[in-house]
């Protein structure tokens, strides 16, 4: 299924992701896309705190240097960043596939740089784009019926 949403602020962009975090069930694997500033770590931070990560706002922040981060909510939540990786043997050296699992949520952040690993993956696509000075387009593809009936 796909959905469009178009968030106002970066405030709201947070909020949308948190309806997004309350709604996840385990087991999904997330790739966001789209340009610098355009709002995935925002949005990441909101899906964190919806799936139950404590100070999220806070605590969540884009790993550009770590790679991946790990946050703690109703399930383990990893958080990869894959702006500085320079191919998809690099993500795969990461242990992408022990990330994966029932009781996991997976965000990648710039997906569309390692497309080529994630072929074998059921991705939720998350684009995120520049509609106007704080306008920003968040259209979801390849979501499940439970994701976007509750949005």
């Amino acid at each position: 299924m796909e959905f469009e949403f178009i968030s106002k602020s970066p405030q709201q962009t947070i909020e949308f992701g948190k309806k997004l975090g309350e709604c996840l069930q385990g087991s999904e694997i997330i790739g966001l896309v789209g340009p610098l500033g355009s709002g995935k770590t925002h949005l990441i931070k909101g899906i964190a705190a919806g799936a139950g990560a404590e100070q999220a706002q806070r605590n969540v922040n884009s790993p550009t240097f770590v790679i991946v981060n790990e946050y703690q909510g109703r399930f383990s939540i990893y958080h990869i960043d894959a702006y500085r990786l320079n191919s998809t043997t690099e993500f795969e050296m990461l242990g992408f596939d022990d990330y994966c699992g029932p009781q996991t949520v997976v965000l990648i952040e710039w997906a569309d740089k390692i497309l080529p690993a994630l072929a074998g993956v059921d991705l939720i696509r998350i684009e995120l784009s520049h509609l106007a000075p704080g306008e920003r387009a968040i259209n979801i593809s390849n979501a499940p019926q439970y994701l976007i009936k509750e949005l």
